[in-house]
């Protein structure tokens, strides 16, 4: 693991801060860090779920379709292992709480996230793609609506979808599957749009996410880093600001507000 430098100075968190007073349309893009802020293991490297256990098979997908009834059986037996713990009891950390923030003030326009926590919602945030799915949720794979568990009935199995008859699954995207293209569709509309990124918690190198804060840079864009650690997309950010997101992104929104006061005054 790369070595973590200095923690972000007062002076590169208004550098940022202006920056994103400076955009036109700022959105944010999110991974595994801020879900490791909250208690959540993460699925690669040290320390990861993936390391310790294995990873998944990456047929999943395929495993689900052969067999969807066997998929949900599994599904339904009671869980208490060291992945659905922590998404049981984890809360949003500061760092979700100022991107609603941001949200708020009319300042940040759409969150992109690569974590299945439902953190980002339980925050509040509302314009929001969690381009991998939500834990919590069943999707139908035709008409891609999305229900919470206790709307749908497990009487028979597989469920189907209320709407329109098709097969349900659980809203986490699989090996092998697809992103949601109702998903992806949105992911492409904002970022299309945006002139800033904030890249918090990820390395920015998972595609497809990574693929739309990379192409507002590509276009002339700015990105701005927050993570723990020097990463494969520092060289290229337009500050990049160490130390976790639950620290860093407070004292930036506190930044935020202070020059848009300052400005009004």
């Amino acid at each position: 693991m790369a070595k973590q430098d200095q923690i972000a100075s007062d002076e590169q968190i208004e550098t940022a801060a202006r920056m994103v007073l400076e955009g036109d349309y700022p959105i944010a893009l999110t991974g595994a860090g801020m879900s490791v802020e909250s208690g959540i293991p993460p699925f690669r490297g040290p320390g990861g779920l993936w390391t310790k256990y294995g990873e998944p098979p990456m047929n999943g997908f395929q495993i689900f379709l052969d067999n969807p009834k066997k998929a949900w059986e599994e599904r339904l037996k009671p869980r208490n292992d060291e992945l659905y713990r922590p998404l049981k009891v984890a809360e949003p950390n500061p760092g979700h709480r100022a991107l609603v923030d941001l949200e708020a003030m009319g300042v940040l326009r759409f969150v992109i996230t690569q974590n299945v926590d439902d953190l980002h919602r339980q925050a509040g945030q509302q314009n929001l793609a969690e381009i991998h799915g939500n834990w919590k949720l069943i999707r139908c794979l035709e008409c891609t609506a999305r229900f919470q568990p206790d709307a749908i009935s497990v009487e028979s199995l597989p469920p189907r979808c209320p709407k329109c008859s098709g097969l349900l699954k659980s809203d986490t995207v699989s090996f092998g599957e697809p992103i949601p293209p109702d998903v992806l569709r949105r992911c492409a509309e904002h970022s299309a749009h945006a002139d800033l990124v904030i890249v918090a918690g990820t390395s920015a190198t998972v595609y497809p996410a990574a693929g739309f804060a990379l192409e507002v840079k590509e276009r002339g864009g700015r990105l701005i880093e927050v993570n723990l650690y020097e990463s494969e997309i520092t060289r290229i950010c337009d500050v990049s600001l160490r130390g976790g997101s639950a620290v860093v992104l407070p004292r930036m929104v506190a930044a935020v507000s202070r020059i848009r006061r300052a400005a009004l005054s």
